[in-house]
């Protein structure tokens, strides 16, 4: 069976909207240590192998809005794909306290296989989806966890992270967002919002397009009906978001 690094969604959907997951399993292909990368099941459950909960919001998302998506299909331990090709955390041999036994070895030669094999082919449909799109809006679903080991709980449900290169799409839903009476909102929180040649760099600053990236608590995602839920809520908002900032 022929591996695919990618599953499209909804592409006849005439919306302005492509919504992203780029975290959105922890699947190991086969060809990567033969399907394992040495870490027990606990540990590739946990959000160091994936963005738990992101790839049902991503789909009812898009449905809500009318528009594609697209999902990676490999662990972001197997390469992460918002990452730059240079950026020296593209393969994680530690994260968040836990070795990956399976990219202990792995070199350049290595790297750049995984790139052939998963990286590239997701973000070549990705370029290819958008190009094919007049005037796409691109919106990146993430998901945090709600603690990092031996730090402080995180008190937002709900981060939307942006560049200093074009926050108007992303401020737009953040003041959208906050006159929500029952929402704890980051505003890039709990990450910063910008490395060069991230997912939303190369597919959306790099030309000028609308965008923001929304990261969601997991805990808050952990069911269907919780993820169908969020799309329900944040799609009209994200459409508010739009239709103010005259993009």
């Amino acid at each position: 069976m022929t591996y695919h690094p990618f599953s499209l969604y909804g592409q006849a959907r005439p919306g302005r909207w492509c919504v992203t997951c780029d975290h959105a399993t922890n699947f190991v292909p086969a060809e990567v240590n033969g399907g394992s990368l040495g870490l027990p099941a606990a540990e590739m459950a946990r959000h160091i192998a994936f963005d738990p909960g992101a790839a049902g919001v991503t789909l009812a998302l898009a449905e809500a809005l009318n528009g594609p998506a697209i999902c990676s299909n490999f662990s972001r331990l197997v390469i992460d794909p918002n990452r730059g090709e240079d950026d020296p955390t593209l393969l994680m041999k530690l994260y968040d306290g836990t070795i990956i036994p399976g990219n202990r070895a792995a070199g350049p030669e290595e790297l750049d296989r995984r790139k052939t094999l998963c990286y590239r082919p997701y973000h070549d449909a990705l370029t290819a989806l958008l190009a094919s799109r007049a005037a796409p809006v691109l919106c990146s679903i993430h998901s945090f966890t709600p603690k990092l080991k031996g730090r402080p709980a995180r008190p937002w449900q709900i981060g939307v992270l942006h560049s200093h290169v074009d926050p108007v799409l992303a401020h737009a839903l953040i003041a959208r967002l906050r006159q929500e009476s029952d929402l704890v909102v980051g505003d890039n929180e709990p990450y910063g919002g910008h490395l060069p040649g991230d997912a939303v760099d190369r597919h959306a600053l790099q030309h000028g397009r609308p965008n923001v990236l929304i990261e969601l608590r997991q805990d808050l995602i952990e069911t269907e009906a919780q993820q169908a839920a969020w799309a329900k809520r944040l799609a009209p908002m994200l459409e508010d978001a739009l239709a103010t900032t005259g993009l």
